[in-house]
């Protein structure tokens, strides 16, 4: 008897396009949909316990996500219980005395899948990943190597700015020196290799062509950052009229199928013939997704490695001087932003068993006097865009526990600066936090976070962005 936690049951409904857009370098299309999720119900999760025993004709959906210290699988049914979930730390691989993060990522991809129960491979029917937001990666497509190193997500590209800014609307999100644009402007002007053959990938993509062999698909949350504009489900024209516009991926929406996945990987894992893999998305709005969010003016704040902020708003908002951009989902935004601030820097400094013991000392009720802006390293994306921004984890106090109290306040102020920054460019008015990521779990920090926003905080009934990811795979496969 394996114990499953019964979550409530999701509708999925796509609105397909009557006109979709000509691929800017080939006869290919783009596929425009938009994908809207509702939930039918909303009872609280119960523990139930159940063999895997599955109906005639049932099947499964594989969702995994890609976040910045690891990866996490999540299985799952239609009505979205959760038959099998799992995590894996990404193995350290050197090369040169630097970290092979491809290398890495490509070894936790097929761990995953060989942490899939064996009894539950032959049912699976989808697979979606979702990878952090503007890492991006230089694939030749003759021989499917990278052309360069992979450009991680909170690196900065400040000597590619000026050029993007040349040719980019006034405060677009492309214009912070982080975007995928400033890294691919970056690569393309600094680097010897032949160009002929490249292709921009992002790290979901990428994983996701090692499961089904063709090249060059991206979806439109990943590809926002490089110059995507998914109201209109095209690339602009000042984005087709660079010559590094021919190495940019085919779009699609998130959750959709590409193909079948591969016969060898197929074979090797047991998965059925008509398994398919789908187009993926961001971490943070796969946390969004799990989180079942539906009305204007709720928000998710993804407390992982790093603090991301989703406001699901009816006004589209774009201010890369503050970090501040807008995914679409079904006739809505998806407003915020991403912060180089979280859980990462708290690692660095605590272990999770001084955390859980500091922690539950902390009163709650009582503001901290010490003022940090808690980062990993020199650099800041949102709420304010500074590649230059220092980290400020100092005077440290001799009470660990007074320490612990002003880095989780001073994360609280940078989350409650975000959500006051998003109102004042004109966002919906945000009403409600939920939770997702490993921060949710701190007790204390939530009630801290909610007595600094001024709203109510609690933890989303699906903190991991893998759910979220399932239900993408799921919703490719109807």
């Amino acid at each position: 008897m394996v114990a499953l936690v019964h979550y409530p049951t999701w509708s999925l409904l796509f609105l397909r396009s009557s006109s979709p857009k000509q691929r800017h370098h080939s006869s290919r299309k783009l596929i425009s949909r938009t994908l809207l999720f509702n939930i039918v119900n909303k009872p609280k999760p119960r523990a139930m316990t159940s063999d895997f025993d599955l109906d005639v004709g049932e099947r499964l959906y594989l969702g995994m996500d890609f976040g910045t210290s690891g990866a996490r699988y999540a299985l799952i049914n239609k009505e979205g219980t959760i038959f099998a979930e799992g995590k894996r730390e990404y193995p350290q691989y050197l090369s040169k005395e630097t970290v092979d993060w491809m290398s890495s990522w490509k070894t936790t991809l097929f761990s995953l899948l060989e942490d899939v129960p064996v009894s539950l491979r032959p049912f699976v029917a989808s697979i979606a990943v979702d990878g952090t937001s503007a890492t991006t990666i230089i694939i030749d497509s003759t021989t499917g190597g990278p052309l360069c190193r992979p450009f991680l997500y909170n690196e900065s590209c400040p000597d590619a700015l000026p050029i993007v800014k040349s040719i980019a609307p006034a405060n677009h999100t492309v214009c912070s020196s982080s975007s995928t644009l400033c890294k691919l402007v970056s690569w393309w002007n600094s680097d010897d290799s032949n160009k002929d053959s490249a292709v921009l990938l992002h790290q979901a993509d990428w994983l996701l062509w090692l499961l089904h062999g063709t090249l060059g698909v991206s979806d439109y949350n990943n590809a926002l950052k490089v110059g995507y504009d998914p109201e209109v489900d095209s690339y602009p024209l000042w984005l087709l009229s660079q010559p590094y516009s021919r190495v940019l991926p085919s779009v699609q929406a998130p959750g959709t199928s590409i193909g079948f996945i591969k016969e060898d990987i197929r074979k090797q894992f047991g998965f059925p013939k008509d398994c398919i893999v789908c187009t993926g998305t961001t971490d943070s709005i796969a946390a969004f997704l799990a989180a079942r969010v539906t009305k204007p003016g709720k928000a998710v704040t993804s407390l992982g490695s790093t603090l991301a902020i989703k406001l699901l708003s009816t006004n589209k908002i774009e201010d890369a001087r503050f970090g501040v951009y807008s995914h679409r989902l079904g006739d809505k935004w998806l407003v915020g932003g991403a912060s180089n601030t979280g859980g990462a820097v708290l690692r660095q400094i605590f272990t999770d068993e001084q955390l859980e013991k500091l922690s539950g000392q902390i009163n709650h009720m009582e503001a901290s006097p010490l003022d940090y802006y808690p980062l990993q390293a020199v650099g800041e994306r949102f709420p304010v865009a500074d590649p230059k921004m220092d980290p400020r984890l100092h005077p440290r106090p001799e009470s660990d526990v007074e320490y612990l109290h002003g880095i989780l306040e001073s994360i609280a102020r940078i989350e409650a600066k975000g959500y006051i920054l998003l109102k004042d460019l004109g966002a919906t008015q945000v009403e409600e936090v939920f939770t997702a990521g490993g921060g949710a779990k701190n007790e204390k920090w939530t009630k801290i976070r909610e007595r600094v926003l001024g709203l109510p905080v609690s933890r989303a009934l699906q903190t991991e962005a893998a759910y979220g990811a399932a239900l993408l795979a799921l919703s490719g496969a109807q």
